[in-house]
């Protein structure tokens, strides 16, 4: 029964009824069929006759087969000379072909069987199928065939011979044009990727191979085409073809039964690849600020989709694994397993730092651009990615820093509160007991208001930190929001505290410092002290004898 587009719901129904109704006795009948007899064939010179199927007393197909075969070749040169012919007689349920009072061979009812045809008309077709076997045997073995033959296979060398000394010629202008001035750099708009001498290196090796693979391919030809020519080596030319042709029709049958899983492949791909634009399209849109989920922040925004997109494609390649070629093969299993394993051992550290990384992102840490402190390196960060941190220092030198380590270690940013609070900057000088802390308070002050970068409002403060044997430690905090310039407002401050206080006549007394004013010229620079300023001289005072007034 055959089905249209065009079948009707009626007739649909009708069908799947009769399905169900039919199908425990066809399930029956499958169950309870023989399977196919096995059966030898009969193979004379390179033709297969016919195939027995049936048992002779102890003999069974394969013995009766052989002994046909071995029987034809006996008396192949009478059979061709027209000698003798073979005749069919029927003797007590079984045909039997006689060469002369010889019997060749007997046909039984179950080499009938599986041919569906009667048995004595089965024995007369296979008698006159082995006579003109025979015959055509003897004609190709004689002496005029294989004269022609030989002319043939002559023939075949010499357009062999000629092909290849045309393909050395052709390709001996090839290698001469391609080594020679004619070939141009290859390049990319300026970027010369192969130079003219490398590039025709190059076309040449492909040259040599497109080469090769034309001489075999001639040869492969040659080989079984000259061995076809003979009737002893035509069984072997066939089988050269079928080294080559075997292959190819598994994989040209292999591609074409594999052709619905490229199907599903190719939808699971697109499905993939449009969903990934979308997700895109909406974490763009957060990064930017044009869409705004609250508690979500916009820097969170690439990283978030770049975990999102690595379990998107991860679920893809889950879901496109049953489909790819050879999936089921215990090979295939096996190797999968062995890459699993080997990248379950060997990516441990790297899913340290993307863990380390996923959380420094979600703590939002620091940003890219902020000034920041891991260990004993400041800089400002360049990149930040799943498995480490790039900080480039003030001196321009890039540190790469694991992720893990840097969720290990304390992590100072400079840059969070500086655009809202202000950075307090500070630096500590030590003066003598001698100077007022008054003074000292209103010099570090002026100072931290003359230096550039330092912000008004909050104003600067001191505090006194310590008192210690020699001198009052004095700590000048400033505010600024410019933390990206930190260590230029710090020279900028020390040096507008170096003049004030020169200015004053306030010596700065750090870290110590040790003098006899009797004597000693301050430590004011020359340039701050009045023109007429002299080093004072050792005081000496004489003192009147005892007793003298």
């Amino acid at each position: 029964m055959f089905w249209t587009r065009r079948a009707s719901a009626s007739g649909l129904i009708l069908f799947f009824a009769s399905a169900l109704l039919v199908a425990p006795a066809m399930a029956q009948i499958t169950t309870d069929s023989a399977p196919p007899p096995s059966g030898a064939p009969v193979v004379y010179g390179t033709d297969t006759l016919f195939t027995l199927y049936g048992r002779l007393g102890p003999f069974g197909p394969p013995e009766r087969a052989s002994a046909v075969v071995q029987r034809l070749a006996r008396r192949g040169a009478a059979l061709a000379n027209g000698r003798d012919s073979i005749l069919v007689t029927e003797v007590e349920r079984r045909s039997e072909l006689l060469i002369g009072d010889e019997v060749l061979m007997t046909v039984l009812d179950a080499d009938a069987l599986p041919t569906g045809q009667p048995r004595p008309a089965l024995a007369t077709a296979w008698a006159a199928r082995m006579q003109q076997a025979v015959v055509a045997t003897a004609a190709a073995s004689s002496f005029r065939s294989l004269s022609i033959d030989a002319a043939k296979a002559a023939l075949a060398t010499l357009v062999l011979i000629g092909l290849l000394f045309g393909l050395q010629r052709l390709f001996h202008r090839v290698y001469r044009e391609l080594r020679g001035p004619r070939v141009p750099p290859f390049r990319i708009k300026r970027f010369e990727l192969l130079s003219a001498a490398r590039l025709g290196e190059a076309l040449t090796l492909v040259a040599r191979v497109v080469r090769v693979s034309l001489t075999v391919l001639l040869l492969y030809i040659y080989v079984p085409l000259v061995l076809s020519f003979f009737p002893w080596t035509a069984p072997y030319s066939r089988r050269i073809v079928g080294y080559v042709l075997t292959p190819l029709h598994a994989v040209g049958a292999g591609f074409l039964d594999y052709l619905p899983n490229i199907f599903f492949l190719l939808v699971i791909f697109l499905v993939t690849r449009y969903l990934l634009k979308l997700i895109h399209l909406v974490f763009r849109a957060i990064g930017s600020g044009a869409l705004v989920l609250e508690g979500f922040h916009r820097d969170w925004a690439q990283p978030t989709f770049n975990i999102i997109r690595f379990l998107v494609v991860a679920f893809a390649v889950v879901v496109m694994f049953p489909y790819l070629p050879g999936a089921e093969s215990p090979a295939f299993k096996g190797v999968s397993l062995f890459v699993g394993v080997l990248f379950s051992l060997g990516s441990t550290g790297a899913v340290g730092q993307i863990v380390a990384g996923v959380v420094l992102t979600y703590t939002n840490a620091f940003r890219l651009g902020d000034r920041v402190q891991i260990g004993e390196t400041v800089g400002d960060v360049v990149q930040r990615t799943m498995l480490v941190t790039r900080i480039r220092t003030i001196k321009n030198v890039e540190v790469t820093v694991p992720n893990a380590t840097v969720l290990s270690s304390q992590l100072i940013n400079f840059t969070t509160q500086a655009s809202e609070r202000g950075l307090i900057l500070h630096t500590t000088v030590t003066i003598g007991y001698d100077a007022p802390w008054r003074q000292v308070h209103e010099l570090l002050i002026a100072a931290a208001r003359a230096t550039g970068d330092i912000k008004a409002d909050p104003a600067p403060f001191v505090l006194q930190t310590s008192l210690d044997d020699f001198y009052v430690s004095y700590q000048i905090n400033a505010f600024t929001d410019q933390p990206a310039v930190m260590a230029r407002i710090y020279s900028v401050l020390h040096q507008n505290i170096q003049d004030k206080f020169n200015e004053a006549g306030v010596e700065i007394m750090s870290p110590h410092y040790g003098a006899r004013r009797d004597g000693n010229q301050v430590t004011i620079p020359v340039s701050y002290l009045p023109g007429d300023y002299r080093a004072p001289a050792f005081r000496v005072e004489h003192l009147p004898p005892d007793g003298q007034g």
